[in-house]
């Protein structure tokens, strides 16, 4: 990634999350969060990955309703982003938290059960 690529990234990453947190805190979307916006090389397409505090449903709902403003969305940040061409948003759920959380509770059972044998070696012996 080149620096103006990712300069850009994160002025995008800036505005929407500050739009998202002004404009679309309803009780329809779950807690919302912009972790990341991934330029493509021509600056033409912004990809820009949300993290939403919710189960599944919420989360589908979230990105649904993203989706449905993208225009409005983008609209806002030809206002803001001195850019030739307004990229093309595309929402994405970043899921890596969710990731993050299911190894951290694999590594705790994996911990669990060591300890368990171990005791029971104890015991054992």
């Amino acid at each position: 990634m080149s620096v103006r690529t990712e300069k850009v990234g994160n002025l995008i990453k800036q505005e929407v999350g500050s739009l998202i947190e002004r404009d679309y805190r309803t009780s329809e979307m779950g807690f919302m969060t912009v972790t990341k916006v991934s330029m493509s090389p021509d600056l033409r397409l912004a990809r820009v990955y949300i993290s939403v505090f919710g189960d599944v449903k919420v989360k589908d709902r979230t990105l649904f309703l993203l989706n449905e403003a993208k225009k409005d969305i983008r609209q806002f940040i030809g206002a803001k982003v001195r850019l030739k061409f307004t990229p093309e948003i595309a929402f994405f759920i970043d899921d890596t938290m969710d990731y993050v959380a299911n190894i951290e509770d694999l590594l705790r059972k994996t911990h669990q059960e060591n300890k368990k044998d171990s005791e029971n070696d104890n015991d054992d012996e």
